[in-house]
């Protein structure tokens, strides 16, 4: 992989300019490691980026996945843009939050140039946005849930236990990274609305491309288990429409050093309600088992496992996708309904 120089930004700016269509060895990439996330990381035409958190509290209750995207992968309006011959990602912007467990929320607005603005370190989506301060996230949150209209407004604060960020290939193509910031996370979520408190682990990421996903994928699987001695295990695995890749499997360890390990036989998990296949990786002679379904839709995914990893019964974040499913007709003429655009 070739080293991609990290620029200074100015002042927080509109993006209502053309995305960037420099070299890759001038683009700036969307976190550094051991610094963190890049809010005025570059996102080439076509392309994508996203942060990703998600948690679970300490007392199993609740859970939440918060999902800020320049380029959103998965909007219906972003893949008739480019059908049409607009390949502008930064028209296409949305703040996904999710709440699971006892209070159970979930909100995906898209917006435009309009609505962001960014430097490198904070992002502003409409009324909510994201700053980092060099050693924790901050994420400020006023969205309106659908299908049915309410509002959740709240903070959630993200301290990771170590700063990582080295990025990772997805496809043999090298169109596709993906970049685990905090493997390990302390996170406190407060709300005002609906009215909730609570803390526990969490994890921070961030994945970018300069394609539509499905052009390079059908599906992938991935998941994220917290180990006893405070380290993580992570699985990444990915069907491309072309050519065969190795899952990755990490182990991070508390103080952040990452070392690569076999990736253990897969195993079948019972199909969601859609029907959606799911599956995972797990030690030989031990299984796995779901225990929550927090997301279930007709192309994507989430669950809680009860697993077995690196020697050890361990909790997974878990999740797949299936890109054909998510290209197909009907599910493009569902996903409005659960993404609605603002106007402005």
């Amino acid at each position: 992989m070739r080293t991609i120089d990290f620029q200074q930004s100015g002042a927080l700016r509109a993006d209502n300019a053309p995305p960037v269509n420099g070299d890759e060895d001038t683009l700036i990439r969307a976190c550094e490691p051991g610094l963190g996330p890049r809010f005025d990381a570059s996102v080439m035409p076509e392309g994508y980026l996203w942060w990703y958190v998600d948690a679970l509290s300490d007392d199993g209750r609740h859970g939440i996945t918060l999902i800020a995207q320049l380029g959103s992968c998965f909007s219906p309006y972003y893949a008739k843009a480019r059908r049409l011959g607009d390949s502008d990602p930064l028209n296409h912007n949305s703040l996904n939050v999710a709440l699971y467990g006892e209070c159970k929320r979930w909100s995906m607005t898209e917006r435009g140039h309009s609505a962001l603005r960014r430097d490198a370190s904070r992002l502003e989506l409409g009324p909510s946005s994201l700053s980092w301060d060099g050693t924790s996230l901050t994420i400020q949150i006023d969205e309106v849930t659908v299908p049915l209209p309410s509002r959740i407004r709240g903070t959630v604060r993200v301290y990771p236990s170590v700063v990582a960020g080295q990025p990772y290939n997805l496809d043999n193509a090298g169109h596709h990274y993906w970049a685990p910031i905090a493997p390990r996370a302390h996170v406190e979520v407060e709300f005002d609305q609906p009215s909730l408190r609570w803390s526990g682990s969490g994890y921070l990421d961030s994945n970018w491309g300069v394609e539509p996903l499905e052009r390079a994928f059908q599906r992938w699987e991935w998941s994220r288990a917290m180990l006893k001695d405070g380290g993580t295990a992570i699985l990444y695995d990915v069907t491309q429409r072309e050519g065969d890749k190795p899952p990755l499997a990490l182990r991070f360890a508390p103080t952040g050093g990452v070392e690569h390990f076999e990736a253990p036989p897969r195993v079948r998990l019972p199909n969601t309600a859609w029907l959606m296949r799911r599956g995972t990786r797990v030690d030989p002679h031990h299984t796995a088992r779901v225990t929550e379904t927090l997301e279930d839709t007709p192309f994507y995914t989430r669950s809680v496992l009860e697993t077995h990893l690196l020697g050890e019964p361990v909790t997974a974040m878990h999740e797949s996708v299936c890109l054909d499913r998510f290209s197909s007709r009907w599910v493009q003429t569902l996903l409005p309904f659960r993404i609605p655009r603002a106007l402005s």
